[in-house]
């Protein structure tokens, strides 16, 4: 059996749509006896709406960077925690005052504050009708099963640099991955490789031929694990590090049926 594994944004959604080619390949990998999910830094609930609204059929999704994992049923089958006294270590670094949100994903809700003009936490949760429940600063310690901190900058360089600090002092206890503007904070050894490796133990795949695509920074570890694949319009610096590149999820899904 083969299980595919693909990012979300700039991977399957490229240009505010699914293309038909891909939405195709997946009916007939799954048809074929094959297994599909999609592999995000979002929540389950600012994701999986999208993909019902796009058509697109699948069994297993890995959010928040593999700290939530649900089969097609919905069912939570393994979550991760970030201890609260990190979650506030992480709020009281200084590169993170320039974030839109301080975003704090839970396996049905998301917690928010430090929120500011250019927060697209808020305009996903309204357009998509996910609970947001807004806290203060000063409440972050007493939050509990946070599988994911999430914050947005300006600039990537932004990201970058603040990813770079907290894996700097707090790498014993969380991982900061950077993705263009994002910033996706989840427990040490959580990732979408392990995320995908924890998807195969808890759903009874173990010994399945695993393909996963993807297209930035915090793909590279699922990438670098399973030998994977990325797209023609991904940066070079993650193309080089690829076993393939692909015009599309799709086209990569096509050529491996």
């Amino acid at each position: 059996m083969k299980v595919a594994a693909s990012d979300y944004d700039g991977t399957l959604l490229r240009g505010g749509k699914i293309d038909e080619e891909t939405l195709q390949a997946v009916k007939k990998w799954r048809a074929a006896g094959n297994k599909f999910g999609v592999i995000s830094g979002r929540d389950y609930g600012m994701l999986v709406p999208q993909l019902f609204a796009f058509g697109l059929e699948f069994d297993y999704t890995v959010c928040n960077n593999g700290g939530i994992i649900r089969d097609a049923k919905e069912t939570v089958r393994f979550q991760a925690e970030i201890e609260p006294a990190a979650l506030v270590a992480i709020a009281e670094e200084p590169l993170a005052a320039k974030s839109f949100h301080f975003a704090f994903s839970a396996a049905d809700v998301t917690y928010l504050c430090h929120q500011s003009e250019g927060s697209w936490i808020e305009r996903e949760a309204k357009e998509w009708d996910y609970p947001i429940i807004y806290i203060e600063e000063s409440e972050i310690g007493t939050l509990k099963k946070i599988q994911q901190f999430s914050m947005g900058f300006p600039l990537p360089a932004e990201s970058d640099a603040c990813a770079a600090a907290l894996n700097a002092r707090l790498g014993d206890k969380i991982h900061a991955y950077p993705n263009a503007c994002s910033l996706d904070i989840t427990p040490v050894g959580v990732g979408k490789d392990q995320g995908i490796r924890t998807l195969l133990s808890v759903m009874g795949w173990d010994g399945a031929e695993v393909f996963a695509i993807g297209d930035e920074t915090n793909d590279l570890p699922m990438l670098k694990a399973f030998d994977g694949y990325t797209l023609t319009t991904a940066r070079e610096a993650i193309q080089k590090q690829a076993k393939e590149v692909f015009p599309s999820v799709g086209a990569m899904m096509n050529h491996y049926l």
